[in-house]
């Protein structure tokens, strides 16, 4: 399974940004589909995801700006970024996990896009 991300750019502070991952390959499902972020000199955080069910997780310093958002039919999960901060730089990546056709386990990472948001 390989995942696709884009949409990452320099933005100014207020501005908005959407981040696009598609998912390809020997799908059969996919469990729970989102974005991390990593900024330099930290380590790899959650920012949202969609799990089964459709329950939403968001990382507490993006509630309310950041909205994740899945199109099942295209394998393609959405990150809509509003209000960024300049404490949002980082690079974004992308995750999902489910299982394959071959009925095996996946827990697979976009490269990663990166989001710079200037004051």
């Amino acid at each position: 399974v390989q995942l696709q991300a884009s949409g990452g750019g320099l933005v100014q502070a207020g501005e908005s940004l959407r981040l696009s991952c598609e998912a390809s390959g020997s799908i059969w499902r996919i469990n729970r589909m989102g974005w991390y972020r990593q900024a330099p000199g930290k380590e790899r955080e959650l920012v949202g995801v969609i799990g089964e069910g459709g329950k939403i997780y968001y990382e507490d310093s993006v509630k309310g700006r950041f909205f994740v958002s899945r199109d099942g039919a295209k394998n393609t999960v959405y990150l809509e970024m509003n209000n960024v901060k300049p404490e949002d730089t980082a690079v974004y990546y992308c995750n999902a996990r489910g299982i394959t056709v071959q009925r095996a386990l996946y827990d697979n990472w976009g490269q990663g896009t990166l989001v710079t948001v200037s004051s």
